[in-house]
């Protein structure tokens, strides 16, 4: 069987929405669901484009998508349709909010048979203000009608979209940000090689923290937690593997609070497993988080997660088991509960176990699984094959 298929996001960026876009790709055109990904060239990292085409993934430049909403999103939206009409896919499967909706539409216009959409996340709290987001809500609302199924990332992100009035729950569908949890593992230096490798004491508390630098993240959150934090563990380091546009706040941040020398930054890198083999912990101080690749991947090597207990965090971590939950924006509560870690190396020992045994039910193989099941039955009910 073989069915085309046309995948739509804004720009290919190292994070987890495009890799997880990559490899769903990847899975599928194995399974026989194959086609192109339509993608803003122009606002897309070269290095992850490039791997994508490395890996495998046919891309075409829709030069009109871009981040930000504006004048240009109306020339994305004829050149998407231009695209699709050339391409005539028998399913087409958008990715990321602002894609979302100008990919879906295209597709209505175009006529194409099946949609299937899948947010990774969602802006309904922690980015904008409440016009702007009531905004984009009203828009998912208009799209979800033209959708016939909807992906979430974990069953509390469909609670969330629903809570919103947006789509019904028949349409929608529960597949993890895959992590290739076997290849992460053997990728992995020791402990000690990682840390000479990154300019880190052998017997610190390192705690990382990995995603771009923008401010929903909440790593400044993390560094005003290392005062306190330091105070009590005097080896504390922090690890910041990244880049964005908060970096140089961040590290000015640091400054000020008198920790500037205990914040080690990594730039963006495709090394994962180095900086997280490095690490005693890695904290999650989002302020949203769809699901949270960066958890699975420093769990798969048995590194304990202190996070914040928002968005599809919860579904991940479970608290006290495989991690730590604290609530979101509580910088003392983050503090105390990684200085609790800092100072019980047997809790830390126990959460690592049990983190190893739990990041594999969002493996590389579950969420190739479930994905195909989503286009099989696709298949089924629209009769395209």
């Amino acid at each position: 069987m073989s069915v085309g298929t046309l995948h739509v996001i804004t720009r290919l960026t190292l994070g987890g929405s495009a890799e997880n876009t990559v490899a769903a790709m990847i899975g599928l055109a194995a399974a026989g669901y194959a086609g192109p990904l339509a993608v803003g060239l122009g606002a897309s990292d070269r290095a992850s484009v490039d791997d994508a085409r490395r890996r495998g993934v046919m891309v075409v430049d829709v030069p009109g998508l871009g981040r930000e909403v504006g004048p240009r999103d109306v020339v994305a939206l004829v050149q998407l349709l231009a695209v699709m009409r050339r391409e005539r896919p028998a399913i087409v499967h958008t990715h990321t909010s602002k894609a979302g909706f100008l990919g879906r539409l295209a597709a209505r216009l175009a006529r194409v048979p099946a949609l299937i959409h899948q947010p990774h996340g969602h802006i309904f709290y922690g980015y904008y203000g409440p016009r702007r987001t009531a905004f984009y809500v009203t828009l998912e609302r208009l799209a979800a009608g033209w959708t016939d199924r909807i992906v979430t990332l974990t069953a509390r992100g469909t609670e969330e979209h629903l809570a919103r009035g947006i789509g019904r729950r028949a349409q929608y569908r529960t597949v993890p940000s895959g992590v290739p949890t076997a290849e992460l593992r053997a990728q992995s230096p020791g402990r000690a090689a990682a840390r000479a490798a990154l300019g880190l004491p052998a017997t610190a508390f390192v705690v990382g923290a990995l995603g771009r630098f923008v401010a929903v993240k909440g790593f400044d959150l993390l560094v005003d937690a290392l005062p306190a934090l330091a105070a009590a563990v005097p080896s504390s380091r922090v690890l910041l593997v990244g880049d964005g546009p908060e970096r140089i706040a961040l590290e000015t941040q640091a400054s000020a609070r008198g920790v500037g020398a205990r914040v080690h930054v990594v730039g963006a890198t495709a090394d994962i497993a180095r900086c997280l083999a490095a690490c005693d912990v890695l904290a999650a101080p989002s302020r949203n988080e769809g699901m949270g690749r960066a958890l699975v991947e420093a769990m798969a090597l048995g590194v304990p997660v202190v996070a914040s207990d928002v968005g599809g965090i919860p579904a991940v971590v479970t608290d006290g088991e495989c991690g730590r939950l604290v609530p979101s924006g509580d910088v003392g509560a983050l503090a105390e509960t990684l200085v609790e870690l800092g100072l019980d190396a047997a809790l830390r020992d126990k959460l690592a176990a049990g983190a190893m045994g739990r990041a594999e039910a969002f493996s590389s193989v579950v969420a190739a699984a479930a994905m195909r099941a989503i286009y099989d039955e696709l298949v089924r009910e629209k009769r395209l094959a």
